[in-house]
């Protein structure tokens, strides 16, 4: 967004998750309408008094899929922004401050599958904590890859760049692995991925949709989300590992509460995001 830099969006974004472990926020559960059509965030941050409210609208099969407003109150006035580019950047911006609590310190090779609208900012993001060496993307449309990798050449003078043929092709030697995408079944193997690697999923947001397998989930040193309360009614892999017994309920560890206390980084690490309105929040916040 103009006037916005990832690393901004970074910042903020890590200080109210931080905010949200230490109970500074009203955060009531997501509204959706229309089989998860129409959704509508809110959420009040009582030291400052503010609130945001956040209305989308999602259609998979229409181009922008998202539309949308973000209306943040305050005491002094009140600012309205659309809510497309603030998702994109809120999303990119959460997936930064995970990757720099769980990923390697030397992680350079980013693996991006989807290239819709939530891709660019996900390189964004990884790239502003993990300066990158080389990225590969994998979409079913390839042109669109192509287009991705056209349109981010000027960020990244200095990476390599490739398409990938499969998800697993994408994934096979990468140290960050971010999904960004609407799939309903997993997008690769667990055995396709490196024994240390750091896997950001950030794409399903219904109980349907799936992109993460469940042996990844069953096996990883940590799983980290947003909110538990949120990934249990709306995360489809979570909500299918922990119904099957393969992730136990109490392993979970909100991201707030791993910022304080941060967690090993052993073996793969995954952090799954259905977003909350904290971070639009944060980002409308440095907005106004």
């Amino acid at each position: 967004m103009r006037g916005m830099t990832m690393p901004a969006a970074i910042e903020a974004v890590r200080e109210a998750f931080a905010g949200l472990a230490a109970e500074e926020f009203d955060l009531p559960p997501r509204q959706t309408f229309a089989d998860s059509r129409s959704l509508v965030m809110a959420v009040h941050h009582r030291p400052t008094r503010s609130t945001a409210v956040k209305v989308v609208s999602i259609e998979v099969e229409r181009d922008p899929v998202i539309t949308g407003t973000v209306v943040y109150s305050h005491p002094d006035g009140q600012f309205v922004t659309d809510a497309v580019p603030l998702t994109t950047l809120r999303t990119g911006a959460v997936v930064g401050v995970a990757t720099d609590l769980l990923a390697d310190e030397d992680a350079s090779h980013l693996a991006l599958l989807g290239a819709g609208a939530q891709a660019a900012d996900q390189v964004r993001a990884v790239h502003a904590v993990r300066p990158l060496k080389k990225l590969v993307v994998f979409n079913r449309n390839v042109k669109k890859a192509e287009a991705l990798l056209e349109s981010l050449k000027d960020e990244l003078p200095d990476t390599v760049v490739d398409v990938a043929a499969t998800p697993a092709e994408a994934v096979r030697d990468a140290d960050v692995v971010c999904c960004a995408t609407a799939s309903t079944v997993p997008l690769f193997g667990c055995d396709d991925l490196k024994d240390r690697v750091h896997v950001n999923a950030i794409g399903s947001y219904r109980p349907v949709m799936r992109e993460l397998p469940e042996e990844l989930l069953a096996t990883a040193g940590v799983v980290v989300v947003d909110q538990v309360e949120a990934a249990l009614s709306e995360a489809g892999e979570i909500i299918r590992a922990v119904r099957s017994g393969v992730l136990r309920l109490e392993s979970l560890v909100e991201l707030g509460a791993a910022l304080g206390n941060p967690p090993l980084r052993e073996g793969r690490t995954v952090f799954k995001s259905v977003g909350v309105a904290v971070q639009d929040w944060a980002v409308a916040r440095l907005l106004a």
